[in-house]
C-alpha cells in the first residue's frame, strides 16, 4: 500500500459507516460490476481504519467527525443509486408498529476476519411508523439513509436520572437518501426517525463497548421526549417501557 493510497482512504473513506454500507452491499451482490474492484480494495483498508475507535486511537467525537467528513467527501446519493435496493425490499416485511431490523451475514465475503466486532443492520418502516425515540450507553452509531424520506430528531443526553433523562434538542430535519447522522455518548445520543414516504430504509453501523470507562448497558433506553420543558431549552423526558414507547411513537 502506498502512502498516497493510505492517505486517501483515511481522509475520504475513514469511517465505519462507509465500511458497513460497502460490506452490506457487497455481501448481497448489489454493486454494479464496474464498481466491485474498487470496493474490494477499499475493504482491506477500511478494516484497518475501523480498529481506531475501539483501540482508543480515536475518541467518539473524533469518530463522529470522520463519518461527517465522509458525507462531505463522498457522493453517497450516487453510490446508493448504483445498487439494486429492490432486492432488499422484497425480502423485508415492514411491521405495523416500529421498524423491521435485518442483520447482515458477512461470512460470504472472502478475506474478512471471522469476528469483525461491529453490528450492522438495515431498519425499515412504513409511512408514519418510527424507529422510536431511544438512547444508548457506550455505543457509537452511524446511520445512512438508503431509501425514502424520514423526519429525524436527535437530542443530547445532558443528565441521567432514575426516572428521567434531561435532554436537549440538537437536530430536527428531513433526511433523504445519502444523508447520515451519528451518535455517541457525548453528542446526539438520543435519536428518533419517523418515515414520511410510503417506505423508508436506514443502514446502521453500531460499535458497542468502545470506552471501558463508560458504565451502563448498551441496550436501548426508551424515553418520551414530549416531557416537561425546562429552562435553556432542556426537556425532562420520562423513562418509559418499549411497549409504551412503541404505542405512542411506533
Amino acid at each position: 500500500m502506498t502512502a498516497s493510497r493510505r492517505q486517501f482512504s483515511a481522509q475520504a473513506l475513514g469511517s465505519l459507516v462507509a465500511y458497513g454500507l460497502i460490506e452490506t452491499l457487497w455481501s448481497r451482490d448489489l454493486f454494479a460490476e464496474s464498481v466491485k474492484p474498487t470496493i474490494a480494495a477499499w475493504l482491506k483498508d477500511l478494516i484497518e481504519i475501523s480498529k481506531d475507535l475501539k483501540g482508543r486511537k480515536l475518541t467518539d467525537l473524533e469518530f463522529q467527525k470522520k463519518m461527517e467528513a465522509l458525507y462531505r467527501t463522498v457522493d453517497l446519493k450516487s453510490l446508493v443509486e448504483l445498487v439494486k435496493l429492490d432486492d432488499i425490499e422484497k425480502k423485508v416485511k415492514l411491521p405495523d408498529s416500529g421498524a423491521s431490523s435485518s442483520g447482515i451475514d458477512l461470512k460470504q465475503i472472502e478475506g474478512l476476519p471471522a469476528d469483525i466486532g461491529f453490528g450492522r443492520q438495515i431498519f425499515g418502516c412504513k409511512k408514519g411508523r418510527s424507529i422510536v425515540p431511544h438512547g444508548h450507553s457506550n455505543m457509537c452509531t452511524g446511520f445512512i439513509i438508503l431509501k425514502g424520506k424520514w423526519e429525524g430528531k436527535h437530542y443530547d443526553r445532558v443528565e441521567t436520572q432514575k426516572e428521567h433523562f434531561i435532554i436537549k434538542p440538537t437536530i430536527d430535519k428531513a433526511f433523504e437518501p445519502g444523508d447520515l447522522s451519528t451518535i455517541s455518548d457525548h453528542k446526539d445520543n438520543i435519536h428518533w426517525f419517523k418515515a414520511v414516504s410510503e417506505t423508508a430504509y436506514i443502514f446502521n453501523v453500531h460499535i458497542i463497548g468502545y470506552d471501558p470507562k463508560i458504565e451502563g448497558n448498551s441496550g436501548r433506553m426508551y424515553l418520551d421526549p414530549d416531557g416537561e420543558k425546562l429552562d435553556g431549552g432542556l426537556i425532562r423526558a420520562p423513562r418509559i417501557s418499549s411497549e409504551a414507547c412503541h404505542k405512542k411513537y411506533g
